[in-house]
């Protein structure tokens, strides 16, 4: 994948490495995504998550759900899940995805409707889980991620994903 002439990404680097301000995120294929996250030090991912393109980030990696939703995998469930990401000075990005009808649909803010589950974690955790690189029953026991609602739900909604297994 390129931007331009030169490589956006050289394999065995982390986040650090890529011009985020020009970078088609779009492009960046999943596997290589989750081997991006996987060789970003958390201090980094912390760093670059703080910064000018937090949101355009978490922007893409949200619209992504939409195509790596699994219909079979969640079958007949209708689920408005809320997603708060946290960030620097008390800062929350919120988007909800609405499993229902067989397809995932996000927005990118909260909504008045009433969420079945609400998870709340920052933003290196979350790139590190829609990345394949943490499980949410694994962060959630070391209390980076919190739900609240439905934790059968959240136990399994992320095989609702065709994630990355780095």
């Amino acid at each position: 994948m390129v931007t331009g002439d030169r490589p956006a990404h050289v394999p065995g680097t982390g986040l650090d490495t890529l011009d985020l301000g020009t970078l088609e995120l779009a492009r960046v294929e999943p596997d290589e995504f989750a081997r991006i996250v996987k060789a970003t030090p958390a201090r980094q991912t912390a760093r670059i998550m703080a910064g000018p393109h937090r949101r355009r980030v978490l922007d893409e990696l949200f619209r992504r759900m939409e195509t790596l939703f699994r219909p079979d995998a969640a079958g007949d469930r209708d689920a408005l899940v809320r997603w708060r990401i946290t960030g620097e000075g008390g800062a929350v990005d919120t988007y909800e995805t609405h499993i229902a009808d067989r397809r995932c649909v996000v927005t990118a803010h909260a909504t008045d409707r009433t969420p079945r589950l609400t998870l709340t974690m920052a933003a290196p955790e979350l790139l590190r889980l829609a990345s394949g690189n943490a499980s949410g029953p694994a962060l959630y026991l070391v209390r980076r991620l919190r739900a609240q609602g439905d934790l059968r739900l959240a136990g399994g909604l992320m095989h609702y994903f065709d994630l990355p297994r780095p």
